[in-house]
């Protein structure tokens, strides 16, 4: 019993140990997005706490290692572990005020270091209760590290491949902590009576909550939340307010509709109709991240033909269910932009980049490498359009990637869509190869809230980004993830300051 508590202990508690990190991603990235700065915080905590605890570990080892010690380590870290659905919105709110960087690294801090900790606790202390004497020390030691690593690899896998899409983030988290309080009750089993008694209530109060949504996840069309959904990329949520439908991809927007005439409430879509004023007549259009599909039912409706890369299937199957996208309206692919472009050797009239939130820019797609691969799938008088969020038209994303895609195309231009010039906003950098002239002049609009104005304001306001001594992004060279972080953040203030009230997003 003795050697095969100490193993299963290390099976266990190695499993944890990186299904826990994996998923930390998921329970902070839909408040503060899947950012370099989100990884970076949860691999340094997990790294710290994982010192500390085999420092800790070790120390109390040395001091005398028993089973009935190792299970209350186990057992802690499991209770803490299934406290963390519960622990995330006060943690989150606590943080938020501290800005993006200090927040992400505060949260990750909060809810995983106390549980890794102890879970890195565990290596030192079973090394201690198997090695009978020093001659055994170093195998002992290799083989039980070993093996808590081929359990972690194995989580890790496990947990993104299959788990998260499958059960959800705060479900798994109750399970991880149920499995490590059962593991816990077994090492009390037969040892101290009154351990084992409270091991066991604590895992059956764990277990008893998987039979209930966990906080923050009930589906209720009264609130406006329609549906909450974990893909292998992202956790999707479908949330009805003010009269719009809207797509939150990782608790950023990514669609928003009108429930009365379901067209888009998205300013940005409208301009990305401008590229089809170019031609005399419907073309062929590729455009990179479907999103709800708005931009697809613009060129569907002017008859044009178009295609969709969509790295993500649950978010073509949400554009469907919930945002009225109907599959006749486009071929769509699942896999990456990038390599669907290396992929194919289709060219087009018009191709249309649409992949880049607030918090995720595709470092990969904003490349001088990627726009090259574009041009080369584009027809000699072809158009680009790339939508990016920024603030104000200045920003230095913006001239970054103009300054990028001036490598490939002789004529680029910016489309601005914020109001004023130094908000937070949309704009729409258009390239080409011929002079960037419409074919006729644009409709004016009767209305100031119109897909008409949206169009002619852009135009109106269009410029060419000064890019002198402005840095050429590359495969080799690229910190737009860090450039994002001030979008990102003004970006989820507003939105969080705007959902404060109604409890349907986190």
């Amino acid at each position: 019993m003795h050697k095969f508590y100490v193993y299963l202990a290390v099976i266990i508690c190695g499993a944890s140990v990186l299904a826990v990190e994996v998923l930390g991603t998921r329970v902070i990235a839909p408040f503060y997005g899947a950012s370099l700065y989100l990884w970076s915080a949860l691999i340094s905590v997990t790294l710290a706490a994982l010192s500390l605890g085999y420092v800790i570990g070790g120390r109390w080892a040395d001091r005398g290692a028993t089973i009935p010690r190792l299970s209350l380590i186990v057992g802690l870290a499991g209770l803490w572990i299934a406290l963390i659905p519960w622990l995330r919105t006060p943690v989150l709110a606590m943080a938020e005020p501290f800005g993006l960087r200090t927040a992400v690294l505060m949260t990750a801090t909060v809810l995983f270091f106390p549980p890794l900790a102890l879970l890195g606790m565990i290596s030192p202390y079973v090394i201690r209760l198997r090695a009978g004497s020093l001659d055994v020390v170093g195998r002992t030691a290799g083989d039980l590290y070993a093996l808590s690593t081929l359990a972690s690899v194995a989580a890790a896998l496990v947990t993104g491949f299959i788990l998260i899409p499958n059960v959800g983030v705060s479900r798994l988290l109750l399970i991880i902590g149920g499995l490590l309080l059962a593991t816990s009750a077994l090492g009390f089993y037969g040892q101290k009576r009154l351990l084992f008694a409270t091991a066991l209530t604590l895992l059956l109060g764990v277990l008893s909550l998987l039979f209930f949504a966990p906080p923050g996840t009930v589906i209720d069309d009264s609130s406006g939340l329609l549906m909450v959904r974990e893909s292998p990329y992202s956790e999707i949520r479908v949330v009805e307010m003010d009269g719009t439908r809207n797509l939150l991809i990782d608790g950023s927007l990514h669609t928003g509709i009108d429930l009365t005439t379901w067209q888009t409430s998205f300013s940005y879509v409208n301009v990305l109709d401008l590229p089809k004023l170019f031609f005399d007549e419907p073309g062929s259009a590729l455009l990179i991240g479907l999103g709800g599909g708005s931009v697809v039912k613009n060129y569907t409706r002017d008859n044009w033909r178009i295609e969709a890369v969509e790295i993500d299937p649950a978010v073509t199957e949400t554009a469907r269910q919930y945002f009225g996208l109907m599959e006749a309206e486009a071929q769509v692919y699942h896999m990456d932009g990038r390599q669907f472009l290396i992929d194919r050797d289709t060219a087009y009239d018009v191709i249309l980049m649409d992949a880049f939130g607030s918090s995720s820019v595709p470092f990969h797609l904003v490349t001088e490498e990627a726009f090259a691969l574009v041009r080369s799938r584009l027809r000699p008088n072809g158009i680009l359009a790339v939508n990016l969020q920024c603030v104000g038209w200045d920003d230095k994303i913006v001239a970054s990637v103009a300054a990028t895609i001036g490598r490939a195309f002789s004529h680029v231009r910016a489309l601005p869509i914020a109001e004023p010039p130094d908000q937070l906003g949309n704009l729409v950098i258009i390239a080409s190869d011929r002079p960037l002239e419409l074919r006729g002049d644009l409709p004016q609009p009767e209305y100031r809230i119109s897909p008409q104005y949206d169009r002619v304001h852009a135009w109106d306001n269009r410029f060419q980004p000064d890019t002198a001594d402005i840095l050429v992004l590359t495969d080799e060279l690229n910190p737009i993830d860090v450039w994002s972080e001030r979008v990102n953040l003004v970006s989820r203030r507003e939105l969080h300051a705007y959902l404060a009230d109604r409890r349907i997003a986190w």
